[in-house]
């Protein structure tokens, strides 16, 4: 068999094999305005969605915005949680809104546009929702015949090589136009890749190159991009018992994954059931860390970490000795706040939550004995960031958004920064009716400090019912934000983003 008819066939079965070819009939529906007779607290206005897209203007910021600070923040996340009076059971399926803040002449714009996805364009069309997503089932009996068909482009956003990618772990990236936010269609890096998951967290290094991956039946597929946006190389590997993963990490030499201990129920999905439901955990068994050298993908190594889940990772580097260290997000096995929790925000049931703890780990690697270790720092945090300028490279600061303190919601209340050759901590945190999405590390134009420039995000103000934006210089957390935009309505608490300069 030819090798590009091999690809397109794994392609297929990843298709037919992962996605049930219709969805069964929920029987715990959920209603607009969440579920009915649960007590539900003012913060859960952040995960109420919108219908339409949104435009704001020239608004002006309290403090004192910096004046090197210019350009788009770009963001993406699910916004669209409601049709014909259903609403979906999982945050993870929302309907992807790319938001565009443009910072210029000391103001803030804003607009956020719904992805033209196709599954977008027919649920408006029908007027209701016709296919189940990650965790969702509805009653529509629709068959299903790519991952594209579900794909809500509703994780990240990231400009690279002239163009605006908004992307899901399961299907193909979309493009989008960066000034106005149109959705320009599907992204094929190649003939025989064509259809194949392409993940929500591709890694850019200094020079420009973007690495990425899709996870799909026991496969993943790697990608690499050159600055120009052009793919260099894609090859697929085989993984056994790989369900799902979401994120990875980039080192001068590897890529670096970690493997929760995930199984796909695949009876359960030929009956019907939402991948969510269809995910069993294996008790106590290991993580399992992959790592791959980027010259030659067939030069792989695996080690373990103790039972747990990942969703995200901050930057890897080597040292000269040839250990790998890298950081992620380590939380309980069995993926709780993914299987439960969010199902129960989208109920608006709060008396039930349980985020569970997820604490920053700076994990090593040594190849050379073939052993890894790894430490847990103290705080609940997520979301780890760092400098662009040194991905890949050594890196002295990591930036999280986290929960500090017991008086709060579900929600993430505070900006952290870890110096990593200190130990200090350097935080600031919200008043309690705030609920605060992943901040962006932001360099000073013409700096080559470490760090030197600012960390921009948004909030979800509960008093008000509206987003704001936030400016901090991001080595002085602690003093608070420098400058504060205030927008004109709320927008839905969103994943990931990309800021670009002017």
């Amino acid at each position: 068999m030819e090798r590009r008819q091999f690809l397109l066939g794994l392609g297929a079965t990843a298709v037919a094999a992962t996605l049930p070819a219709w969805a069964r009939e929920s029987a715990d529906e959920y209603f607009t305005g969440f579920r009915r007779g649960v007590k539900q607290h003012p913060w859960l206005g952040a995960y109420a969605g919108v219908t339409e897209d949104l435009e704001a203007s020239a608004i002006r910021f309290q403090g004192r915005l910096p004046a090197g600070l210019a350009g788009t923040l770009y963001r993406n996340g699910p916004a669209l949680f409601e049709r014909a009076g259903v609403r979906y059971q999982h945050w993870f399926d929302g309907d992807g809104m790319v938001q565009a803040y443009t910072f210029a002449d000391g103001k803030l714009s804003h607009r956020g546009r719904f992805v033209r996805t196709k599954k977008f364009l027919a649920e408006s069309d029908k007027g209701g929702f016709i296919y189940p997503g990650f965790g969702s089932t509805v009653k529509s009996k629709v068959p299903i015949t790519s991952a594209d068909a579900i794909n809500p482009a509703n994780t990240n956003v990231i400009a690279h090589g002239g163009r605006l990618l908004a992307m899901w772990e399961g299907g193909s990236a979309h493009e989008l136009d960066l000034k106005t936010l149109d959705t320009r269609g599907l992204v094929s890096w190649r003939d025989d890749f064509k259809g194949m998951p392409f993940s929500a967290h591709p890694k850019v290094e200094p020079d420009g190159t973007m690495w990425n991956f899709g996870a799909f039946d026991n496969h993943l597929a790697l990608y690499k991009i050159n600055r120009a946006g052009k793919l260099e190389k894609a090859e697929v590997l085989k993984v056994p018992n790989l369900a799902m993963n979401h994120d990875f990490v980039v080192s001068a030499r590897h890529l670096i994954f970690v493997l929760p201990a995930m199984r796909i129920n695949r009876a359960k999905l030929r009956e019907g059931h939402s991948f969510i439901d269809s995910f069993e955990f294996p008790k106590g068994e290991a993580m399992r860390v992959l790592t791959v050298e980027k010259d030659d993908f067939t030069k792989q190594r695996w080690y373990e970490l103790p039972p747990g889940f990942v969703f995200h990772f901050g930057n890897a580097w080597e040292e000269k000795s040839g250990q790998i260290r890298f950081d992620c997000v380590l939380s309980d096995p069995g993926a709780d706040v993914m299987t439960q929790t969010m199902r129960q925000m989208m109920r608006g049931d709060v008396s039930r939550l349980n985020p569970g703890a997820s604490r920053s780990a700076q994990v090593v690697i040594d190849p050379a004995a073939g052993t890894l270790r790894h430490t847990l720092a103290d705080e609940e945090v997520e979301f780890p960031r760092v400098d662009p300028r040194v991905v890949t490279e050594r890196n002295r600061q990591l930036f999280h958004t986290g929960a500090l303190g017991n008086d709060r919601g579900f929600s993430l209340n505070a900006v952290l920064r870890y110096d990593l050759e200190s130990g200090k901590t350097d935080s600031y945190r919200f008043p309690r009716e705030y609920s605060l999405e992943e901040h962006i590390p932001v360099p000073r134009p013409g700096s080559t400090k470490e760090g030197d420039g600012w960390l921009v995000g948004c909030a979800y103000n509960e008093k008000t019912g509206k987003t704001e934006v936030n400016v901090f210089d991001a080595l002085r957390l602690a003093a608070g934000p420098v400058a504060t935009a205030r927008l004109p309505y709320a927008i839905p608490i969103g994943f990931h983003g990309h800021f670009l300069a002017a």
